[in-house]
């Protein structure tokens, strides 16, 4: 039995605290100031055989239609709309406010199944604001203290009531869930099968860049909050959709946005640093990292750091180029922007180079291809057989160093993983064998067997060429000595 349940409430009553109490993780970024959360989050929460999602929403607030909260409040406003039951949270330290009355007024009309509950009440100086509760005409408020966990038990209880009268099926799917949300491989292989599970996809770059609003064109509706002004975002927020484009079938991916990064040196604010740590846990989690530059501005040394933090962590890497329509000489710009790109990331040599507008949707059928094409390599496996002759030409065709005078053997080549590809080597004294000789080899890999673009490991192996059965001789002597002693 699954249904949708939405937390709503003004800026700093606990709602993020208590979303991530309840799906057991802490995914959603919590601070005293208020005005943190400004997308939607959705997680998945358990409690016994209830299952459901939760959704965490921005601090509702009324204020001018052409204000900037006034945007996160249509978001919030979207999402009580496709809400089976409302959780609406109050401070009860603080008691009922305005702001408070207008909600419930709201929620009133709306007629959905609505929770009340007052967080904070933990302790007796919140009796006073849980008792005033009553008069928001919602029914008898449920004492809540998030942070510490209390009040749950009566929560849940209220939810099963609310669950048995919900239709089973509806709004039951989860297509929103949080970075570390740990049990979500059982639901993905549930949802689309172990062998078609959605594509990780993660949009990163620095702030400003249209990465906000390039996750809304993948996704085809205004999910998430764009404007002029940098570090709008600050969770990493992601949807599972099933991404079509031209003369190809949909692909199930899951597209991440996060926040812009800076430079370390320039973060001082405390929730900056959570929102970027957010943000390098995304990719950690995802499979492929779309490197959003901007058109207007050339490769700068974040874009850079970026990129190669991708390559680091074994990601296969596109990069997208935002703001195309704006280029004027746009074949020039490309021609200077790839010869940077191969000039500053040999690492990353052949990566996907995309021009796009996000705003105009111009370029996603291509990034979609290059997605796909990268992906495919990003899972390619050799056979041994053909990796030792590979090995062999490349070893005729410029042998590895002697130092002093002792030739290095490289006996056999295997490949021992994927995702991304890597490979070993068993040689003798691996150590001595100079960094330029395996980017020789690296590169040969790249261009002999068309891997551009996806980073690669090669590691080199000491056999030893020891005799393994050196010392067998006197351990069998000294075993037959024992058992004769015994005797």
């Amino acid at each position: 039995m699954g249904f949708k349940l939405v937390i709503v409430g003004r800026p700093n009553v606990g709602k993020s605290t208590l979303f991530n109490r309840l799906i057991g993780k802490r995914i959603a970024l919590v601070d005293d100031q208020p005005g943190v959360t400004r997308d939607l989050r959705e997680g998945e929460a358990r409690y016994g055989d209830l299952k459901f999602t939760v959704v965490d929403t921005a601090g509702f607030e009324f204020v001018n239609e052409h204000s900037f909260s006034n945007h996160i409040r249509r978001l919030t406003a979207s999402a009580i709309k496709k809400a089976d039951v409302i959780l609406f949270l109050i401070d009860a330290r603080v008691g009922v406010t305005p702001f408070d009355e207008e909600i419930a007024n709201l929620l009133r009309k709306r007629a959905i199944s609505t929770i009340l509950g007052a967080n904070k009440a933990e302790s007796a100086v919140a009796d006073h604001g849980v008792l005033d509760a009553y008069r928001l005409g919602l029914g008898e408020p449920i004492r809540l203290s998030a942070e510490h966990g209390l009040g749950l038990s009566e929560l849940f209880n209220c939810l099963q009531t609310f669950a048995r009268e919900l239709n089973k099926g509806a709004n039951s799917t989860l297509s929103q869930v949080g970075v570390t949300v740990d049990d979500e491989n059982d639901q993905l292989n549930s949802q689309y099968g172990s062998n078609n599970r959605p594509i990780q996809v993660s949009i990163v770059g620095r702030p400003n860049a249209g990465k906000s609003t390039l996750f809304n064109a993948i996704l085809g509706e205004e999910r998430q909050l764009t404007g002029p002004e940098a570090g709008i975002t600050r969770d990493a927020i992601s949807i599972t959709v099933d991404w079509a484009a031209k003369d190809r079938a949909a692909t199930p991916m899951r597209i991440f946005d996060t926040a812009g990064m800076r430079k370390k040196a320039k973060v001082h604010e405390k929730l900056e640093k959570l929102s970027v740590s957010d943000g390098l846990r995304a990719i950690k989690f995802s499979e492929i990292i779309i490197v959003l530059l901007d058109a207007t501005i050339s490769f700068e040394q974040q874009d850079l750091r970026i990129a190669d933090l991708a390559q680091r962590e074994g990601r296969a890497v596109v990069i997208a180029v935002n703001k195309w329509d704006i280029v004027k000489r746009k074949q020039s710009h490309y021609q200077n922007l790839h010869e940077a790109c191969e000039r500053l990331l040999p690492q990353l040599r052949g990566v996907p180079l995309v021009p796009i507008s996000a705003r105009t949707r111009y370029g996603l059928t291509k990034l979609h291809e290059s997605i796909l094409g990268i992906y495919e390599l990003w899972n390619w496996r050799a056979g041994t057989a053909e990796l030792n002759r590979w090995l062999a030409c490349m070893l005729e065709a410029h042998p590895p160093p002697a130092p002093r005078g002792k030739r290095i053997k490289m006996r056999y080549m295997t490949q021992i993983k994927t995702r991304p590809p890597e490979f070993v080597v068993m040689c003798s004294a691996p150590s001595q064998v100079p960094d330029s000789y395996n980017r020789y080899l690296i590169n040969g890999l790249r261009v002999d067997f068309g891997l551009m673009g996806v980073p690669l490991r090669l590691i080199l192996r000491d056999q030893g060429g020891r005799n393994p059965f050196k010392g067998r001789k006197n351990k069998l002597k000294s075993s037959k000595l024992k058992k004769h002693l015994q005797k």
